[in-house]
């Protein structure tokens, strides 16, 4: 069976070689993100426990009283200039994943346009419907080649330098350590929490099964070659 035309698409324009296809890219890529702000906003009308990261966002919103997005651009952009110090290689999608997500969780936490679930019945399904949109569209964002989010760049950095414990390991003991933070800072931890930080992974696989998408193939480009295509290409 064929694949989608709109796959074979970005399959052509993942090299990022021309003008067009970075701004294409770009483009998808912030589509994408804002589009996964969607699923976000749904695990946290769930309201059944937000996933780790979001436990994180949402106590320092609670605490300090700002925005969802604004703490979450906070964290996203610390994390960022983790990965630059660790020296990880940084695409410009980075920098759009950083300010994107949470801001358009603001716009439709602003719009109200699914409320808050009352019961698990509802919220269960809810969550699931957030995680596989975030599974989807992390394909998408994925297929511009310009770069991982900063969370899983950070990730991976950190299993570079702990050999000796495998990355699963490393990722529980991450998520954990946000978990536990956002839960002093008042963030909701519950049983979406656990929802979140098991199925997130396997919904994820069988999205990128669905379309045939092998995450490992993708050779994202720095945010360096980035800017020397668009400045060769303004030069001549």
């Amino acid at each position: 069976m064929k694949r989608f035309s709109f796959l074979n698409r970005i399959e052509r324009l993942k090299d990022n070689r021309t003008v067009k296809e970075i701004v294409i890219n770009m483009i998808l890529a912030a589509v994408s993100l804002f589009v996964n702000g969607f699923g976000v906003y749904l695990t946290i009308q769930a309201n059944i426990g937000a996933g780790p990261w979001d436990v994180l966002n949402l106590g320092l919103s609670k605490t300090f009283g700002i925005l969802y997005g604004t703490a979450s651009v906070i964290v996203s952009c610390g994390i960022l200039g983790i990965d630059i110090l660790l020296r990880e290689p940084i695409g410009i999608a980075m920098i759009i994943d950083s300010v994107v997500v949470g801001k358009s969780v603001d716009l439709f936490n602003r719009i109200n346009i699914v409320p808050k679930c009352e019961s698990p019945v509802f919220g269960i399904p809810v969550m699931l419907i957030g995680l596989v949109i975030m599974a989807y569209t992390q394909f998408t964002y994925m297929s511009a080649a310009l770069g991982c989010g900063p969370r899983d760049t950070l990730l991976v950095a950190l299993a570079k330098r702990i050999k000796k414990i495998p990355i699963g390991l490393i990722s529980i003991a991450l998520l954990g350590l946000v978990t536990f933070a956002g839960w002093l800072l008042g963030g909701p931890v519950g049983i979406g929490t656990i929802i979140c930080a098991f199925a997130t992974g396997p919904i994820m696989q069988a999205a990128f099964l669905s379309v045939k998408f092998d995450a490992t193939n993708i050779h994202h480009q720095p945010i360096t070659d980035t800017v020397k295509v668009l400045v060769e290409r303004k030069a001549a």
